[in-house]
């Protein structure tokens, strides 16, 4: 059941996880306080060193700003603005990278969309990048070509598998389902566990609303990315979210994964590669047995 919204005036609070994005402040949270419709807007800062959250009270004193005194990683620090939701009772949390910005009416539409159907638990505006021309090459590359066209929803808004958390729109009613994200996820892959969360869950659809927008100010990897240490941090970031996906037996995918990776190791095919990856699923195997969760607790 959709939550009820008191005299039509939804409230949503704003979170914006922060660590050392003093270059982005000024675009990032100005954006929020221009919003056409109205905002909380929650800055919580991992123990940035370079001024960040000085300049949030200097030049934003509508925010709200929560210093966690340390760096909990993006999933954790955004764990206390969704409990916040829950605990004031708001109708929406919006999720949103402190590297990126909306346009003034860019979460008014979502609300909008999600309103008239709320089986979309998460709602994302199309990712452009920072310089407002192309789309963001992750989306660009991965994301949009999973949009089901054959599912049309207002404002050109379509079922989408996956997208990723730097502009969410989420439901109250999918945080007091699903709780928070993952605590064994510090930085990259807490957003693919929560969606692999709602989908089994079966009650929330994710959705990309292509009628509006907003800015992530990233630039494409340089080569230089390609070394294997950062190859390694990717697929154990893989491994991780695939142990962790309630509607995958563990067992079945540990088997798969060894008898493939041994096969990879024998034939001499990136060695150093495929052997952390026989350790990363050990190791991750033992630990998702106690901790695929559907629901986080927050």
């Amino acid at each position: 059941m959709q939550k009820e919204i008191v005299n039509n005036v939804p409230t949503i609070i704003a979170i914006v996880v922060t660590y050392n994005g003093s270059k982005w402040v000024d675009k990032c949270f100005g954006s929020l306080v221009n919003s056409s419709i109205p905002l909380k807007i929650l800055a919580i800062d991992n123990a940035s060193s370079d001024g960040t959250p000085e300049l949030i009270r200097k030049k934003f004193s509508e925010v709200e700003l929560i210093e966690t005194g340390k760096n909990l990683g993006f999933g954790k620090a955004n764990n206390i603005g969704l409990k916040r939701v829950l605990d004031e009772n708001a109708d929406y949390a919006f999720l949103l990278n402190q590297d990126a910005w909306v346009e003034v009416d860019t979460i008014q539409k979502l609300v909008e969309v999600q309103q008239k159907h709320p089986e979309f638990g998460i709602l994302s505006p199309v990712p452009y990048d920072g310089e407002g021309r192309d789309y963001d090459y992750i989306y660009d590359k991965y994301y949009k070509h999973e949009i089901k066209y054959d599912n049309k929803y207002p404002c050109e808004t379509y079922k989408i598998g996956f997208i990723n958390a730097a502009g969410w729109l989420m439901s109250f009613e999918l945080i007091l389902n699903l709780g928070g994200f993952h605590n064994k996820f510090y930085l990259h892959g807490e957003d693919k566990n929560y969606i692999d969360r709602l989908n089994h869950h079966k009650k929330h659809l994710v959705g990309v609303c292509t009628s509006t927008k907003y800015y992530h100010d990233r630039k494409k990897r340089e080569s230089s990315e390609e070394l294997l240490s950062k190859r390694i941090y990717a697929l154990e970031s893989k491994i991780k979210t695939q142990m962790y996906n309630p509607s995958v037996n563990p067992v079945i995918l540990l088997l798969k994964s060894l008898f493939y990776r041994c096969r990879c190791v024998l034939s001499k095919t990136d060695k150093t590669l495929h052997l952390k990856a026989i350790i990363f699923t050990l190791k991750h195997f033992s630990h998702s047995l106690f901790n695929r969760y559907i629901h986080i607790k927050l």
